[in-house]
């Protein structure tokens, strides 16, 4: 047997974060790949700053979710929040997976179709449904959640006019525990306000009661909130079974449920904190299983979850453009990204990776966008090696919101970046120019 050569031990100091009751996070390791991808090679092909997505990590994502829910309760089916992230190729892997289209505006509405959605697997929510967006989804036999009263007798004014028939949920606001409560949405469960907009479907000729729709919040922490929900919303659906002897097809629990970021001033990361995926799957349908519906009488489950299926498969990847010393002495680092790219950086302290190994050397420091607003603050504390310029850098979990959020004010928005299942990289956004921008613009005659 051929003897190993010896190879000279040698010590790697750690750069561990803080200590707490979970033990410590080591922080500060660069992220060279992403799915076997160069950092670099990315940004050096597409530019930076850019915006990176997973498609793997998205399909285990939703699979993943599918599964947690689907060994608990028999009928379950989600429904992709289009304004969580409305990129085409984003909307079309969760469609190839298997999920339904959940919108909120005429617009996403067209996207949905656009992508190739059947519109009896849409699913429209929403104050702000005009009368075309009702009448076009009351053709393609969509889901219409009600919002409010004056929608309520548009439709049945539309459905006589035009001798349609829509599917109609409601959407229903209630006390769960949470605070501030979302009532500004949907019909009040408590003051029976719900009750009387289903009675008002119920008695109506030319609209089909289908199901009861709620969505308690964002970001939610209360598996138990969750289950207050689906106890009222099983008491509604209980309650048009009794009294107009019509079985609902389906009780819609919304979305809310959290990614593992962390949220501005918690104590404890995100990924210490944040509750499971099965902890709300346990939540919500223990509830429905144990209300007394017969087996076959148990209605489908519908989920639009949209942030915890994909925050954690985009990444946003910058550059440093300078660093300096504030006044009060503190380090400050300027990256090439700022507010108007990452939305989400005003409620995450987003993890921050540099993309290269750097010293052993450590800061606190500040991150500052290059924006010229005193507001523009990536990160406010953050402990990081001494970066320099031209340094790259890697924000993880921002594949909600950050799309859709996003602004054009004194950059353009960058491009986007799609991993395929193979580690191919395929641009599924381009960057804005100059040329696109003024694209809309029209200079009155007197000032050509």
């Amino acid at each position: 047997m051929e003897k190993i050569r010896y190879e000279r031990p040698f010590i790697i100091k750690m750069n561990a974060g803080l200590m707490n009751k979970f033990g410590t996070q080591s922080v500060n390791e660069p992220v060279t790949h992403i799915e076997s991808v160069s950092v670099k090679g990315m940004l050096s092909e597409y530019g930076s700053p850019l915006f990176v997505i997973s498609e793997k990590q998205i399909r285990r994502n939703y699979q993943n979710a599918v599964r947690i829910f689907k060994t608990r309760y028999p009928k379950v089916q989600f429904a992709w929040s289009y304004k969580t992230n409305y990129m085409n190729a984003v909307c079309r892997i969760f469609h190839q997976e298997g999920s339904w289209a959940e919108v909120v505006s005429g617009f996403e509405y067209s996207k949905a179709l656009g992508n190739g959605v059947q519109g009896n697997k849409i699913i429209f929510n929403g104050p702000d449904k005009n009368d075309s967006d009702l009448i076009l989804a009351a053709q393609n036999n969509s889901l219409i959640h009600i919002d409010h009263y004056d929608e309520l007798y548009s439709l049945i004014r539309l459905s006589e006019e035009h001798g349609l028939k829509p599917r109609i949920a409601i959407r229903v606001n209630m006390d769960t525990g949470i605070y501030p409560k979302w009532d500004r949405f949907g019909f009040n469960f408590e003051n029976g306000q719900a009750w009387n907009a289903l009675t008002r479907i119920a008695n109506s000729d030319n609209l089909e009661l289908v199901g009861v729709h709620c969505h308690i919040g964002t970001f939610m922490l209360s598996p138990t909130a969750y289950a207050v929900a689906a106890r009222n919303l099983c008491e509604l659906a209980w309650g048009v079974k009794e009294r107009f002897g019509k079985m609902l097809q389906y009780i819609d629990l919304g979305g809310g449920f959290p990614s593992t970021n962390t949220l501005k001033g918690a104590y404890l990361p995100g990924t210490d904190t944040v509750p499971s995926i099965d902890q709300f799957a346990d939540a919500i349908t223990d509830v429905i299983l144990g209300y007394g519906f017969k087996h076959d009488e148990l209605p489908t489950l519908i989920l639009e979850s949209g942030r915890t299926l994909i925050d954690d498969a985009g990444y946003l990847l910058g550059t440093v453009l300078a660093t300096k010393r504030l006044s009060d002495g503190r380090r400050a680092t300027i990256l090439d990204f700022g507010l108007n790219s990452l939305f989400t950086s005003l409620w995450y302290d987003h993890k921050i990776s540099p993309a290269q190994k750097l010293g052993n050397q450590t800061e606190e420091m500040v991150m500052f966008g290059p924006l010229c607003m005193n507001i523009d603050v990536v990160r406010e504390s953050i402990t990081m090696p001494l970066l320099q310029k031209g340094d790259q850098v890697v924000v993880h979990k921002v594949g909600a919101y950050n799309m859709t959020q996003w602004m054009q004010f004194i950059t353009y928005r960058p491009p986007i970046v799609l991993i395929d299942n193979d580690n191919n990289t395929h641009i599924i956004r381009k960057g804005e120019d100059l040329k696109y921008m003024e694209e809309l613009e029209q200079i009155p005659e007197h000032l050509v």
